[in-house]
């Protein structure tokens, strides 16, 4: 049946997968806290892709441990971010700022002078959606900004430390060897502090749910897509993703962003398709593909 979809719309329904995810997360967190949702998130994800994957263990060099280690610690990093942020803004705003964190990076590895004009663009959409500049300073979420900052400095690393373990790692076995990591790395806290609330089928159903939409179905569509879609057009759908996470929380958690916020994101949207959209033509699909981030 993939075959017959047109590849921009398995990329768009990718996009849609991990922002519904994202909003469903945000449904979680107060029931659960964050590294309890961020433990069903992971666990979930790995148990899923150690089933299909089956990943090989044996013959795997110092070396090769320390790159997907290091993978794993980063994806729990910016899981952990990215969750504590949901808690305290909207999604849309999150998913904006975020975006940074990719955008930055892309313009360092361009080496082009006019990315930087791009990232400026994107600078001040950030400010604007960040609501610093229509909102009394009392009232302004710092702690969400921050942990959303450091969720797009970890989404860039999170690249850096994907392309590596690719390198290194057939398949997805790099991917499920780090995933399972990063659950092993954040289980502990995760069941101490969610307790029981943990097993309780609301929660169970929402993590599994959480997995799928946000890892299992977006990674699909998006390696089937790139088989058959040039890369700078991946690139520049991807782009998309603050829109949609600001329609998913409208429609899943009622949040609404003020004129200047949606300005803002219309920067970073803007900003992005140009940067990413460059940046990717000069990429290899399967490299393109590392860059998506839950």
């Amino acid at each position: 049946m993939s075959l017959r979809v047109p590849a921009p719309l398995l990329v768009l329904a990718a996009v849609v997968s991990v922002q519904f995810g994202g909003a469903l997360a945000a449904t979680l967190v107060p029931v659960v806290g964050v590294f309890g949702s961020v433990t069903l998130r992971l666990t979930i994800a790995a148990a899923v892709l150690l089933a299909i994957v089956r990943p090989r263990l044996k013959g795997r060099t110092t070396a090769d441990w320390l790159v997907v280690i290091i993978f794993g610690a980063v994806l729990a990093m910016m899981n952990l971010f990215f969750y504590g942020s949901l808690a305290r803004i909207p999604i849309g705003v999150v998913v904006t700022i975020e975006f940074i964190g990719p955008l930055v990076l892309a313009t360092v590895l361009s080496h082009r002078r006019k990315d930087l004009l791009a990232v400026a663009g994107a600078g001040v959409g950030v400010v604007l959606i960040s609501g610093i500049v229509s909102t009394p300073w009392a009232e302004v979420d710092l702690t969400g900004l921050g942990l959303a900052l450091a969720a797009g400095a970890s989404w860039a690393a999170y690249i850096v430390f994907s392309r590596r373990t690719g390198a290194r790692f057939a398949q997805l076995d790099g991917l499920a060897i780090a995933m399972t990591i990063a659950a092993v790395l954040v289980a502990p806290v995760g069941i101490l502090t969610g307790g029981s609330a943990l097993w309780t089928p609301d929660a169970l159903w929402r993590g599994a749910g959480i997995a799928v939409l946000s890892s299992v179905l977006p990674y699909s569509l998006e390696l089937i897509a790139l088989r058959r879609l040039a890369a700078h057009v991946f690139g520049i759908l991807l782009s998309l993703e603050p829109a949609v996470a600001a329609v998913a929380g409208l429609v899943v958690l009622g949040q609404h962003l003020r004129a200047p916020q949606l300005l803002g994101m219309a920067c970073v949207v803007a900003a992005s398709g140009l940067v990413l959209g460059i940046r990717s033509a000069l990429s290899t699909p399967e490299a393109m593909a590392e860059t998506t981030n839950q």
